[in-house]
């Protein structure tokens, strides 16, 4: 029987580590908050949905990466974790605005790290990537991205699934010079600084999705679609 087609939109809130099996238990909430939440929330949604011509998976992914709560955080800064780029997490705090919504508790703040990015995709299937908040990096000299950990002198670049092990990895980063320029309400691709776009070419390379929106301010309209 043929039935109408229509085009629905599915948003999720919560990040992929506080899924209660695919995040860092018992840093969690008690509910799926990834792709699989959609299929035990939405009764009815065949899984087949999502391979139909036209449809996507798009991971939201802020330009640097925050936590609110307790939990595993390895590329946070703070005094204790990083003592040579601490500055930088407060800097990302008080110009990201980085409260919780729901709590107006003050965020914890590090750098972009893609072990986790990469992690969060494969879990969740993405298609495409929304790259949030560029413009808060405007004003950095220096910036860096998590490329891979390490514990006990190896090296690897996947998300381990011991909590004490995240508790003891060093991070291993790629350092991007700031392009120290606006971007600010920036909305084509070619008007970004050639560093800001160094630095999402790196990310959709390294996690192998592309990035096809960038946002580049706190209004709607703020966004680089490529």
């Amino acid at each position: 029987q043929d039935r109408p087609s229509h085009n629905i939109l599915i948003e999720g809130a919560n990040a992929l580590l506080l899924d209660i099996d695919h995040g860092t238990y018992p840093f969690v909430t008690s509910s799926n908050t990834g792709l699989g939440g959609v299929f035990t929330g939405l009764g009815g949604l065949s899984p087949l949905a999502f391979s139909t011509a036209g449809s996507s998976i798009i991971g939201v992914v802020k330009a640097y990466t925050t936590r609110v709560g307790s939990g595993p955080f390895p590329t946070e800064l703070t005094p204790e974790r990083d003592k040579g780029d601490a500055h930088y997490g407060e800097k990302l705090q008080r110009i990201g605005r980085e409260f919780g919504v729901t709590t107006g508790r003050q965020r914890r703040c590090g750098w972009l790290d893609l072990v986790l990015v990469k992690y969060s995709a494969q879990v969740n299937c993405y298609t495409q990537i929304n790259l949030t908040k560029l413009d808060i990096l405007d004003s950095f000299e220096e910036i860096r991205i998590a490329i891979g950990y390490k514990l006990d002198g190896e090296e690897f670049d996947t998300f381990p699934a011991d909590l004490d092990q995240m508790e003891r990895i060093e991070i291993v980063y790629k350092t991007f010079e700031g392009w120290k320029a606006e971007t600010t309400g920036c909305r084509r691709w070619e008007d970004l600084p050639e560093r800001a776009k160094a630095y999402v070419s790196f990310i959709e390379k390294w996690v192998g999705i592309e990035v096809n929106w960038i946002g580049t301010g706190p209004r709607r309209e703020d966004m680089v679609m490529r």
